[in-house]
């Protein structure tokens, strides 16, 4: 299982991050000083850090100048906006630079491409009696192979690692249809019910008033 430390000082943001990585499918530990953090990765190994750098003790410069010989993937998540900042972090070595306030689908989707970058993906997915394998492209429900089309399939991986977090219509939009989207189609609504068909998820792949759907699992 991939394993990402989170270091933020703020527990609520730590709590966030924590909550939907793990409903993703990844293992996290969460710290809130930057001389913890150091501690920690001396002794544990990981896959993927979500670095602040205005923290107590050391700061997110540090840790990263500190670690990079370990070549760990850093994520700077940070208040700091300016373009100045961003150009320092990732001079040091950031492989991505996410500004507060953030979207958490917009987090999960960076995360997986700088884990693709450094080929440490997870090839199996878990909802519930659901399994898809990325690698294969397939889909498993209680051992029984579910067949999809192209866009079924962009949305089930969506829900899936974004489990009990609703998703915006606009956001399923983009990220599917690209740049087929229209707003005021049908086309999302009707892929929608013939997912929740197909995989029995009358229950779970619940509409959201004025804001799309959501995977309760």
């Amino acid at each position: 299982m991939i394993r990402i430390l989170i270091v933020d000082d703020e527990k609520a943001i730590c709590d966030l991050i924590d909550m939907n990585l793990s409903a993703a499918g990844y293992s996290c530990k969460t710290v809130q000083n930057g001389f913890d953090a150091l501690d920690l990765i001396e002794k544990e190994q990981f896959d993927l850090i979500l670095l602040d750098i205005m923290l107590p003790g050391a700061d997110g410069y540090d840790i990263i100048e500190y670690i990079r010989p370990l070549k760990i993937p850093v994520i700077f998540i940070t208040a700091k906006h300016e373009v100045k900042d961003r150009v320092k972090g990732l001079k040091l070595g950031a492989e991505d630079y996410l500004v507060k306030p953030f979207d958490v689908v917009e987090l999960i989707a960076r995360v997986e491409v700088v884990l693709r970058r450094f080929h440490k993906t997870q090839s199996v997915l878990q909802a519930g009696d659901v399994l898809v394998d990325t690698e294969a492209r397939k889909v498993m429900k209680n051992g029984k192979t579910i067949v999809l089309t192209n866009k079924e399939y962009g949305l089930l991986l969506l829900f899936i690692r974004n489990k009990n977090v609703a998703l915006f219509k606009e956001t399923l939009y983009e990220k599917v249809w690209g740049d087929e989207y229209i707003a005021d189609s049908r086309t999302l609504e009707l892929h929608v019910q013939r997912l929740r068909k197909k995989m029995g998820w009358e229950q779970h792949l619940v509409a959201v008033y004025k804001v799309g759907y959501r995977l309760e699992i």
